[in-house]
């Protein structure tokens, strides 16, 4: 018989045990962490989504890549919950290139790419022989050449599908330019050693670069502005749900608009342009 108590404490304690065990679990905040390559993004995160979702009960944590591979790998791999420093036509070709099941949750506000220079003024200034350096993976590349085609320095052949145009598909250079090719992080670097590199807008940031001081930014096309990407398969889980909800919201359009803010200068997606008050007459 006292056997058979024993047993029933024990059982009773381990059950009691076992029941705060998942009650100290469930109270505990779902964490979602957000991948990021240097520059402003991780700070949209942090001013824009972060304090939001928080208020709905996770905890948010920003992981700063270094390089545009890494957070697509993670965030395949499941290492990142999140992640938000590409744009659509980059995000598309890495998953097909690479068979990852990552997709597009929401487009956002975006820093253009820009002509940067610290030895020339103007475009006038281009003379021959004069290396210019752009990102060298292919995507970017290709919109490199055509912010280049934009401003009226490069003529692309017409007959090709523009977003995968290579240095190969330039017919026309009448300045005499040299392209370079370079991992897009090491881009601001080359600005004392070259006369002009196109930097795309997180790596400006980062390198302490201003969208004012660039002698040209491009405009951008819709699936040239980054969107924020997840794994397919959380579509339809809850903080991919609020995560959306959070950046169609007035608390983020007011951080993103506030005057003096890094993001202001930004060029907005075609949904936040849509909804965007327009001014009282």
């Amino acid at each position: 018989m006292k056997f058979t108590h024993s047993l029933r404490a024990t059982l009773c304690i381990a059950l009691l045990a076992a029941g705060i065990q998942q009650a100290s679990a469930d109270s505990d905040p779902q964490t979602i962490v957000f991948g990021v390559a240097p520059g402003p993004y991780g700070d949209m995160v942090n001013q824009a989504i972060k304090p939001e979702l928080t208020k709905k009960g996770y905890k948010v944590v920003v992981r700063e890549f270094s390089d545009y591979v890494q957070p697509n790998l993670a965030l395949a791999n499941g290492s990142i919950d999140a992640n938000l420093f590409q744009h659509t036509l980059y995000l598309e070709k890495f998953a097909a290139d690479k068979n990852l099941k990552i997709t597009k949750l929401i487009t956002v506000p975006t820093a253009s790419m820009g002509f940067y220079s610290n030895k020339i003024k103007s475009l006038d200034e281009l003379k021959k022989g004069d290396v210019v350096t752009l990102s060298n993976d292919a995507t970017n590349l290709a919109r490199g050449l055509r912010f280049l085609q934009s401003l009226g320095l490069i003529t692309i052949k017409p007959d090709i599908d523009a977003t995968k145009a290579s240095e190969k598909d330039i017919v026309e250079n009448p300045r005499g330019l040299v392209f370079k090719p370079l991992e897009a992080a090491q881009l601001p670097r080359t600005l004392d050693s070259v006369t002009a590199s196109l930097v795309n807008g997180n790596f400006a940031f980062a390198a302490g670069l201003k969208l004012s001081s660039a002698i040209k930014l491009e405009t951008l096309d819709e699936n040239l502005k980054n969107v924020i990407a997840v794994r397919t398969a959380d579509l339809d889980k809850p903080f991919v749900k609020d995560t959306k909800a959070i950046v169609e919201s007035p608390a983020y359009a007011a951080v993103i608009d506030q005057p003096g803010s890094m993001f202001s200068q930004f060029q907005k997606p075609e949904w936040m342009q849509a909804t965007t008050p327009a001014p009282a007459q």
